[in-house]
C-alpha cells in the first residue's frame, strides 16, 4: 500500500459563530519556532473587519442581557471544551512557538483555570463595583457597572494562548462582545481556540478572530464608530499614537493591558478584577426615598 499524504489544516477566519475565509481570497504563510513552513492563513480585509464588527455590535446586547449566572456557566463551558482540545492546542504551542511539552501543558493548564476563574467571577463582581453613594436630599443614588459594547483587541505574541485567555475572557464576562486582532507571527494557535467556541455555549458573534496585517486592518478598527473600546496590548508603545487618536475621535475609550513576557502571563499577574473593571462603564441612578 502507497503511503498516504498527510491533510493538511485549512485555518479560516471566526465570524459572526462561523470559519469563513477571507472575503479577499488573499492568506499568508506562517512560519513555525525554527523558520520552517507551519500553514497559510487568511489574511482578512477591511470587509472582514467590518463584518466582525457588525456580528460582535447584533450579539453583544442580547449576550449583556443574559444573566450573570448563565454568562458564568458559558464561560465554564468554554474551559470544558478547552480541556477535550488539550492535544491540538499543544501541538499548536510547540511548533509555534518552540516550547517543550511540559510548558506547552502548563500554558494550556493556565487557559483552563482562567476560564474558569472569569466563570466564578460572573456574579461577582458587580456587587464589588457598585455603590450607593450619600446624597444631601430625600433620595437614593446608585452605581452599578454596565458593559461598554463592542471592544477592539490586539492580541501579543508571548503566550499566545494564556494572552488570548487573559484579554479575552475578563472582556466578556460582563457582557461585551469582542472583535480580536491575533498576532501576524502566531495566529493559528487562535485560530484553533476558534474550534473550542465552535463547540461551547457563546454565542455567534460575541467573540470574532481575524488573523491578518495589523498595518492593514487596525486603522480601520481604531476609526470604526461601532468600536467603543480598544485594547492595543499587542502594539508597541511607540506605534500606539495615532490609533489612539484615530479612536479617540469617536470618544472609544483605550487600555491597555501590559506588555508582559511568557512567565508574567502564565503568572497571577495576569487575571484580577482589574482586569474586568476597564471595560464597564459606570450608570448612576437617583431615586426618591419610600414613605
Amino acid at each position: 500500500m502507497a503511503p498516504r499524504s498527510a491533510v493538511r489544516k485549512t485555518y479560516k477566519l471566526w465570524i459572526n459563530g462561523e470559519f469563513v475565509r477571507s472575503e479577499s481570497g488573499r492568506a499568508y504563510p506562517v512560519s513555525d519556532a525554527k523558520g520552517a513552513f507551519w500553514a497559510n492563513v487568511p489574511k482578512a480585509s477591511r470587509k472582514d473587519l467590518r463584518d466582525a464588527v457588525a456580528a460582535a455590535r447584533k450579539a453583544q446586547s442580547a449576550w449583556a442581557g443574559r444573566t450573570a449566572y448563565n454568562r458564568g456557566q458559558i464561560l465554564y463551558r468554554v474551559a470544558e471544551m478547552l480541556e477535550t482540545r488539550r492535544e491540538a492546542l499543544r501541538t499548536e504551542l510547540q511548533a509555534i512557538t518552540g516550547v517543550p511539552p511540559a510548558e506547552a501543558d502548563a500554558e494550556i493548564d493556565v487557559a483552563i483555570d482562567r476560564w474558569v476563574y472569569y466563570a466564578g467571577w460572573s456574579d461577582k463582581y458587580g456587587a464589588l463595583l457598585s455603590t450607593v453613594n450619600p446624597v444631601a436630599m430625600p433620595m437614593h443614588n446608585f452605581t452599578v457597572p454596565e458593559p461598554m459594547g463592542v471592544v477592539g483587541i490586539v492580541c501579543p505574541e508571548e503566550a499566545p494562548l494564556a494572552s488570548l485567555t487573559s484579554l479575552v475572557a475578563p472582556v466578556i464576562v460582563s457582557g461585551n462582545a469582542v472583535v480580536v486582532l491575533l498576532p501576524e507571527a502566531t495566529p493559528t494557535v487562535g485560530l484553533t481556540f476558534a474550534e473550542v467556541l465552535a463547540t461551547s455555549d457563546l454565542p455567534a458573534g460575541v467573540v470574532n478572530m481575524l488573523s491578518g496585517s495589523h498595518a492593514e486592518l487596525l486603522p480601520h478598527l481604531a476609526s470604526h464608530v461601532e468600536v467603543d473600546a480598544l485594547n492595543l496590548c499587542g502594539v508597541s508603545e511607540m506605534q500606539r499614537a495615532p490609533y489612539e487618536q484615530a479612536a479617540a475621535e469617536h470618544v472609544g475609550r483605550l487600555h491597555h493591558s501590559p506588555a508582559f513576557s511568557r512567565a508574567e502571563w502564565l503568572s497571577p499577574q495576569a487575571q484580577g478584577l482589574e482586569w474586568i473593571e476597564p471595560f464597564l462603564e459606570f450608570k448612576t441612578v437617583w431615586h426618591p426615598l419610600g414613605w
